[in-house]
């Protein structure tokens, strides 16, 4: 297991436990405790946890995994649903894109395609995003036109949010918007756990004259704390082959295109 691997699932344990015990981490972790109190000393630096006597508590201040620990959970059924996704817009498509590690790889997937990148410096897609780690990597492409929300943004996961991101998604159309999300549910449908996040993601659906959601398996079926869209609201989803088939069938019931990569 990598650093960055027992990072992330150190915070993973913190957020579904509220603490952990260096000895306990280090039998979940399958390391030494000298490793455990290594990477509890460097978290507490990025005050991501406050150390404790013997452990480790969530730091005070609201829990959500930053970005930059995420990218390594389901990496390979994210960047198979990225690919998928991507393939799913055409040339000269207008795409909206929110924030989050599937989104991130649609946004590198769409950026290596050989049928835009053989545009040279002529534009061959216009991407729309609230996400600045987004916007980065996409703003050197000359065949990309990139347009960034304005907002404030939140440090975990680069998203901009507030009015001024909704001020310019009401002012403009997208053919696409393809979104990441929390948790899809049948009954409840998109959901993303910051409040904020959801209204900017709702927008840009309600823009939208398609909407692809991108959710590796492990969020289908869950459920998080604010509504983005109802199901009526997607046109497709990709997701990976280990999405239970009782809730794929579900999805697809209510008029929602699941495709299984």
């Amino acid at each position: 297991m990598s650093t960055h691997e027992r990072w992330t699932r150190l915070l993973e344990i913190l957020g579904e436990q509220g603490r952990i015990e260096v000895v306990e981490a280090a039998e979940a972790l399958g390391v030494s405790t000298a490793t455990v109190r290594r990477d509890m000393e460097e978290l507490a630096r990025q005050q991501l946890l406050t150390r404790t006597r013997g452990g480790a508590v969530l730091s005070g201040v609201a829990y959500d995994l930053p970005l930059r620990y995420k990218t390594a959970r389901q990496a390979d059924e994210k960047h198979r649903i990225a690919r998928a996704a991507a393939g799913l817009v055409p040339p000269g498509a207008v795409v909206g894109l929110n924030g989050g590690t599937t989104t991130s790889e649609v946004a590198r997937e769409l950026a290596s395609r050989a049928d835009l990148a053989g545009h040279g410096h002529a534009v061959a897609l216009t991407v729309v995003t609230n996400a600045i780690n987004i916007a980065h990597e996409l703003a050197v492409r000359p065949y990309v036109k990139t347009v960034v929300t304005g907002g404030v943004a939140r440090p975990s996961s680069y998203e901009l949010t507030g009015p001024l991101a909704m001020t310019v998604l009401q002012g403009i159309s997208l053919d696409y918007a393809i979104i990441g999300v929390n948790g899809i549910d049948p009954k409840f449908g998109a959901t993303a756990h910051d409040e904020g996040e959801a209204d900017v993601n709702r927008a840009m659906v309600e823009r939208a004259e398609k909407v692809i959601a991108v959710a590796d398996s492990t969020k289908i079926g869950k459920r998080a704390f604010a509504q983005v869209c109802a199901l009526s609201g997607i046109s497709t989803l990709v997701t990976d082959k280990d999405a239970p088939d009782e809730l794929v069938e579900q999805l697809a019931a209510h008029g929602v295109d699941v495709l299984c990569v």
